[in-house]
């Protein structure tokens, strides 16, 4: 049911990605950054239908510094806990490559509590991390919560 996104799975991720974006709650990325990330991302393939119903990446920023990223579930495949498996097999790619911080920049982070990610202050992130937010529509009064995990 999870596996390594592959290049079939592209316009699906886009099109979870600009849902969530539509909606406030998380910064799409156009078609060229995914092709370019393609290895980043992991999805959820739904064993009846066999359609990708969630996504989510790990995107490594530094030596030791990675973060997780572009986690979406489609709206009617929510509370099962699909998001919950994909945000562990990020944090055990994580753990597999020795990241020693984790972050997340996060509209829910009740979410990402439940996995040991606490609350930090945005200025704590390296400044390499703030390049996608240039492009960003909240640029630069960024409304999202940053969280770190220690691995």
């Amino acid at each position: 049911m999870i596996r390594k996104a592959i290049l079939d799975d592209v316009h699906t991720i886009h099109a979870l990605l600009q849902l969530y974006n539509i909606r406030g709650e998380l910064l799409a990325r156009p078609l060229s950054k995914l092709y370019d990330h393609l290895r980043d991302f992991w999805v959820y393939e739904d064993p009846q239908s066999c359609k990708v119903i969630g996504c989510c990446a790990l995107q490594f920023c530094w030596e030791d510094l990675a973060e997780i990223r572009s986690l979406a579930v489609a709206p009617d495949h929510t509370g099962r806990g699909i998001g919950t498996v994909l945000t562990e097999r990020t944090i055990q790619e994580a753990f597999y490559f020795k990241i020693k911080d984790l972050f997340t920049l996060t509209y829910r982070p009740g979410f990402f509590q439940r996995f040991g990610f606490d609350i930090i202050d945005k200025n704590e992130l390296p400044i390499k991390v703030w390049s996608d937010c240039i492009g960003c529509v909240s640029f630069p009064n960024c409304d999202e919560t940053a969280m770190l995990k220690k691995l």
